[in-house]
């Protein structure tokens, strides 16, 4: 099957995408804009890579793997018309709600932690755990802010050029030099917040947490940013980056918004491809890569499908995970023994396991919100944290999974969409997103992931939301369960890692995916990496994309100059 122009697939494009995750058609999107005529060819039936719609229960589209949208960059918005190509997005506020697991004191009803854009409001519901916190909450969110505002343009450009810098002609050194502006921009407009960025990139965020706020429940929800997607407690040196990564997002102008895509995540996927399909880029589905080509010389040729079809092409770009790439889909011979090491030592660990439920009411949650008004819909539309009364579950949760087994008490993420987007569930029913964490890729002693584990674990964590909204279980229609392992089988995650490796302080800027190679290219001529593997990382940012594209044009450029 193909989507996008063109009858069928040519033997012959300026450049190929290997994998059609959003990334990918960003940096197709780009290239075709700028001229380069360019094939995407995705192994599975849709396109969309972890940013996907399905419809697993008839009836019922579910955002399959991410489900949230913050950190697109604007630019990839405007520059490649979105909103044109169909891009719809419903930002949710309040944004955050944390109910307590705790008996209602004096016939009140347990109570809980909701946050929004409303600063007032959200003091004011601080101030039932912590008035002292209430207060400082102001500061913190200023702090974080105009920390996440200052390093921004580091996400748009690639890193800093450190070989041409020092060992190359003086036109390549003179060129290299804007690679350091950006960075001399993000030091500038830092100024004095230079001490707390530095803590924030290398300290653990409970410290950070425990140094502004005293109430626990706060310092949970807060945590959470700093450990998702991560195989780390809040303890873990470096938490405090992942935190940033995740308030660094903005949705129509406004700062730190996250928000719902209508049609679900896929559907954002789909307005990049028809961008793309608009400047003339062709789209296949169904065309799984075998390897890709490359001669005597180091210089990449083209890919080989695994039906056998070989497509030549001038550069390849690929989307998938820095393992998948270069340890597996490049001839192992044409890669520096070194690189190949540095590829190997990556880590994909990752605590993930995404339950999405169909269900026929929305769930009752015992605790309200105190002193609002607001119908449950309004408050449930934001991101809805379970076990969250204590930074110390989060720590517990963890423990459990570096013993191998799946967490007893999970954290827990669950987000209604079909609140706010009516077209992705049967009226009056509704579609769950449940990010859970911790569970181990190996099971201790051997066992399995099978059906049994799966439904064991998805069974727990089913049981901790009946605690907080009794009924819960009986509203389920059904449910499509993704482990670590399902993750990388279904959608190429190695290990799992929604990262496509780990956001580690070792694996950023100019170590990501290596100090080896962090501007894209490869040690291969004409092969880079466009995906979450590359700077600045994982979410659903566009930048990789956007970055590589960038790149590859500037080389085209620079190979017919020297022509």
């Amino acid at each position: 099957t193909g989507t996008g122009t063109g009858t069928g697939l040519r033997a012959e494009y300026d450049a190929v995408v290997i994998g059609a995750g959003h990334n990918g058609l960003t940096a197709a999107a780009y290239l075709q804009k700028a001229g380069v005529n360019t094939a995407v060819v995705e192994r599975r039936h849709v396109i969309g890579g972890a940013a996907v719609t399905e419809e697993i229960i008839p009836g019922f589209k579910f955002s399959r793997a991410s489900y949230v949208l913050s950190l697109l960059r604007p630019q990839v918005i405007q520059e490649l018309e979105l909103k044109k190509h169909g891009l719809r997005v419903h930002i949710r506020d309040p944004a955050s709600y944390t109910p307590m697991l705790e008996e209602g004191v004096g016939g009140n009803p347990p109570r809980s932690l909701l946050m929004g854009r409303d600063m007032e409001e959200t003091q004011r519901q601080i101030a039932q755990f912590s008035t002292k916190d209430a207060q400082a909450y102001a500061a913190y969110e200023a702090l974080t802010s105009r920390i996440a505002a200052a390093i921004q343009p580091l996400l748009d450009t690639a890193p800093v050029d450190i070989s041409s810098l020092t060992d190359s002609s003086l036109r390549q050194r003179v060129r290299a030099m804007r690679t350091v502006k950006p960075l001399v921009h993000a030091g500038l407009s830092l100024g004095k917040d230079i001490p707390q960025f530095y803590e924030l990139l290398t300290a653990p965020i409970s410290r950070i947490l425990d140094r502004w706020f005293e109430s626990e429940p706060l310092k949970a929800t807060l945590a959470t940013d700093g450990v998702i997607g991560a195989m780390i407690s809040p303890h873990a040196p470096g938490s405090g980056y992942v935190l940033l990564h995740h308030v660094m997002g903005e949705l129509e102008g406004i700062k730190g918004a996250w928000g719902y895509v209508e049609g679900g995540m896929g559907a954002l996927s789909n307005s990049i491809a028809r961008a793309a399909a608009a400047y003339g880029a062709s789209i296949f589905t169904e065309k799984p890569v075998h390897s890709i080509q490359v001669d005597q010389s180091g210089t990449v040729q083209g890919v080989v499908l695994q039906d056998g079809t070989e497509i030549r092409s001038k550069v390849v770009l690929s989307n998938a995970t820095p393992h998948v790439t270069f340890l597996q889909l490049t001839p192992q011979k044409s890669l520096p023994e070194e690189f190949i090491k540095e590829m190997s030592s990556i880590d994909y660990t990752s605590p993930v396991t995404k339950i999405n439920v169909a269900v026929d009411r929305l769930p009752n949650f015992l605790a309200k919100p105190k002193g609002q008004k607001l119908p449950p819909a309004r408050y449930m539309a934001g991101t809805i944290h379970l076990n969250c009364e204590d930074t110390a579950y989060i720590t517990e949760a963890y423990e459990d999974a570096c013993q191998g087994r799946p967490s007893t008490r999970p954290m827990i993420e669950l987000c209604i969409p079909s609140i706010l987007d009516s077209t992705i569930a049967p009226p009056d029913q509704h579609v769950i997103s449940i990010f859970t964490q911790y569970t181990p890729y190996h099971l201790r002693g051997g066992k399995e992931w099978d059906v049994e584990a799966r439904d064991a674990y998805a069974d727990r964590v089913f049981d901790c939301i009946e605690q907080y909204a009794p009924g819960f279980k009986t509203s389920v229609i059904g449910r499509d369960i993704l482990t670590p392992q399902d993750l990388e089988k279904v959608f190429g995650l190695t290990g799992g890692n929604i990262f496509h490796g780990a956001m580690s302080l070792d694996r950023l800027y100019l170590a990501r995916p290596s100090a080896l190679s962090s501007d894209y290219r490869s040690p291969l001529g004409g092969l880079y990496l466009c995906g979450s593997g590359a700077h600045p990382g994982g979410g659903v940012m566009g930048s990789a994309g956007r970055n590589a594209a960038q790149m590859v044009l500037s080389d085209l450029r620079s190979s017919r100059r020297s022509r």
